[in-house]
């Protein structure tokens, strides 16, 4: 007898993977409320919030290990923030002075722009300031990258998106599967007795991971190839023209709110058209799916830790943006003059709604495991990063 389609749609019992799509809302729901603030308590508790769901729910997919690396982009560029503040200046004004740089004279053309000159405390601390909530953001895409599959992003796109989907995951793969060939490479030349830093390493080792890539592109294309992929089915060119306009109009309306909702005076009409637009932009994704012929293996089950996951993400963005409303200065420490920031309890508090995931979510299958589970028979999605893998056409 046929098996229901709730049945089929059940999660299963024990260790699974959740949804790419809530891992990345919860994600950017941090990343929305690290947008929120320039307090360093509150960025560096949503950093310490993302680094824990990481370590609590991360699989043991080559994919998964990118986060150490996202972490020392994040500093990279704190780091460059501060050096550019140092020798560039601010525009920033301060009165106390730490130290005078020598200036190198710039013609009259280059008014406003000086290289050295006095370094003020006011200046270096927006430049941490701004800095550190850069690095979050790049925290809290990291763990994104860390906990959500690739490959079952790709799947769970609608099929109006999926061209797009392809270049898009594509791209985000390539940062994972750059640090695990580096990490391969380098374990291979200490194993053969070679030395692993250094730039006579650096340069034995960028020659290989560039051949890695070039493979995997061509492997890539191979595999699209064979599975038919961009096959599409005729619809009326009416249908046509209707899903462009409102995809696009709805993407702008989206486009549009944002800003609205970033800026002081946006608060009135932005809600508004983001519902608008999100419609729009649902209608023509919902018609534009049309075209797609393909089908699904083994959608993933949206169920209640994909709830909580994602509802976790929208409710520390949302909570952050209606406090930072409420107590701007709490969110926004001053730097002229220089105060010391305080963590208010009530932002504290909507962080801490981030770690919701490391007890809802499920733990994810080992991708070694020698049992007939999920982990077993779905290897394509745990440990190769291969897009067009999981895809099925009809």
């Amino acid at each position: 007898m046929p098996t229901p389609r709730a049945a089929r749609r059940r999660p299963p019992a024990g260790p699974r993977h959740l949804h790419p799509g809530a891992w990345w809302l919860w994600a950017l729901g941090l990343g929305a409320a690290a947008t929120r603030t320039t307090n360093p308590l509150v960025l560096l508790l949503l950093a310490a919030v993302a680094g824990y769901v990481v370590a609590a729910r991360r699989g043991d997919a080559p994919w998964s290990r990118s986060y150490g690396a996202f972490l020392r982009l994040g500093l990279l560029v704190l780091g460059i923030r501060l050096l550019f503040a140092v020798l560039l200046g601010s525009p920033v004004p301060g009165t106390h002075v730490l130290f005078t740089l020598p200036e190198v004279p710039l013609p009259v053309w280059a008014q406003g722009v000086r290289i050295g000159g006095r370094v003020t405390a006011e200046g270096l601390l927006a430049a941490l300031y701004d800095g550190l909530r850069l690095a979050t953001l790049l925290v809290c895409v990291g763990a994104a990258n860390a906990l959500a599959s690739p490959a079952r992003l790709l799947r769970t796109l609608p099929g109006a998106l999926y061209e797009a989907g392809v270049a898009v995951v594509v791209a985000m793969t390539f940062a994972p599967n750059l640090v695990a060939d580096v990490q391969r490479l380098r374990a291979a030349r200490r194993l053969r007795g070679r030395t692993d830093r250094g730039i006579a390493a650096v340069l034995s080792v960028g020659l290989p991971v560039l051949e890695g890539a070039l493979e995997r592109s061509v492997a890539l294309a191979a595999a699209m190839d064979t599975r038919g992929f961009g096959r599409t089915a005729a619809v009326p060119r009416r249908m046509a023209v209707l899903t462009a306009v409102l995809t696009l109009s709805g993407l702008l309306g989206v486009c549009l709110a944002a800003y609205g909702l970033l800026t002081a005076g946006g608060a009135g009409w932005a809600p508004p058209v983001l519902v608008i637009g999100l419609a729009a932009a649902f209608a023509g994704l919902l018609l534009g799916g049309r075209r797609s012929v393909r089908t699904r293996y083994r959608p993933d089950p949206w169920a209640l830790p994909e709830w909580l996951t994602a509802g976790s993400g929208v409710a520390v963005a949302a909570s952050t943006a209606w406090l930072a409303g409420l107590d701007p200065l709490a969110f926004a420490p001053t730097v002229v003059p220089p105060t010391a920031p305080v963590l208010p309890v009530a932002a504290a508090a909507a962080v801490l709604l981030g770690l919701v995931p490391a007890f809802a979510a499920p733990p994810p299958p080992a991708a070694t495991a020698d049992t007939g589970t999920d982990a077993k028979t779905d290897t394509a999605d745990t440990t190769d990063t291969d897009p067009a893998q999981p895809r099925r056409t009809s």
